[in-house]
């Protein structure tokens, strides 16, 4: 695992006023944040009790019935996302505009309807270009959409079920030679490169996080540099280092941006979806079921680890 990680223990010192003082005061002042010693006062308790109200969904959901998880745990990865702001952003939320969702989907799904195919369009206001601009320092555009599939396919824990049900991977793991990790040579042929400009492409695209050591793919890994901006996932079941086979999909979003995105849909058809939500989860009649499944067990492992990571990063 990247950090020293243990599920809700791990935010556990966060549960005390007098030490969230004291990080944020930390944080204001590497960001150069007027008045830290005020605003820490100001923020310690809203920042304490995003991460305990994103604590209570989370476990809410880990007990709910399948057709109530996805809106539990949008809201509770919601409320932890909240908490990230405020380490960057002491004046959050500013104005209401900010509170809104940042992203939209069809209301009413057509006939024939596949998940897979379903899309969300990004907003010019919200959490969603909020969190993104703040967290992670990237700019959506108003009007882009993405689809479910190319959410799903940026899920390192997904690999598995693409590879049965599509014969596709998606992701190749990253090995350890010697105390260093090597990119697999495949991913020469995937990204079309040739190896000198793989190591360039990679270097680049990584902000410093990846070193080249010599001869062949091998480098050293900077995890700590990343904030959870990373080119390079974590697969969170098997602990290991995995590099996505799509070059496209290197700079698409942040994981947790992803989990945002999915949980936002999947709670939107959880809510209004009433009978093709229903049928889903009675009938389970193709292939939308498993990758739904699956990821919801995943989202309410993952979510609460990638916010840890930001917070530690």
């Amino acid at each position: 695992m990247t950090v020293d990680y243990k599920g809700w223990k791990s935010f556990a010192s966060f549960f005390s006023a007098e030490h969230c003082q004291l990080y944020l005061k930390n944080h204001y002042k590497k960001w150069n944040i007027d008045n830290p010693e005020q605003k820490s006062y100001e923020n310690c308790y809203a920042f304490l009790y995003y991460l305990e109200h994103g604590q209570i969904y989370y476990q809410q959901a880990e007990n709910a019935p399948l057709l109530l998880k996805p809106i539990l745990l949008f809201y509770g990865l919601v409320h932890l996302i909240k908490a990230c702001i405020l380490t960057v952003d002491p004046a959050y939320p500013e104005t209401t505009s900010v509170l809104a969702h940042g992203v939209s989907t069809r209301k009413r799904k057509k006939q024939n309807y596949q998940f897979f195919h379903d899309e969300v369009k990004f907003q010019k206001n919200g959490l969603f270009p909020f969190m993104s601009e703040k967290m992670f320092h990237m700019k959506q555009l108003e009007g882009d959409k993405v689809t479910m599939e190319e959410l799903l396919e940026l899920i390192p824990e997904l690999d598995d079920l693409f590879m049965v049900h599509e014969s596709k991977s998606t992701f190749t793991p990253i090995y350890t030679h010697n105390g260093h990790l090597a990119v697999p040579e495949k991913v020469l042929d995937h990204y079309h490169m040739t190896e000198d400009r793989l190591k360039e492409f990679l270097t680049t695209k990584t902000e410093n996080q990846i070193e080249f050591t010599g001869d062949g793919l091998l480098f050293q890994f900077n995890k700590i540099s990343s904030a959870g901006k990373s080119t390079i996932q974590l697969n969170f079941e098997n602990s290991s280092y995995v590099l996505p086979l799509r070059k496209e999909n290197l700079s698409l979003f942040p994981e947790l941006m992803v989990h945002y995105l999915l949980l936002y849909n999947l709670s939107m058809i959880a809510r209004y979806e009433t009978e093709w939500w229903s049928e889903l989860t009675k009938m389970m009649p193709n292939r939308d079921y498993p990758f739904i499944k699956t990821f919801l067990d995943i989202t309410l492992q993952k979510g609460p680890f990638l916010i840890y990571e930001y917070l530690m990063g």
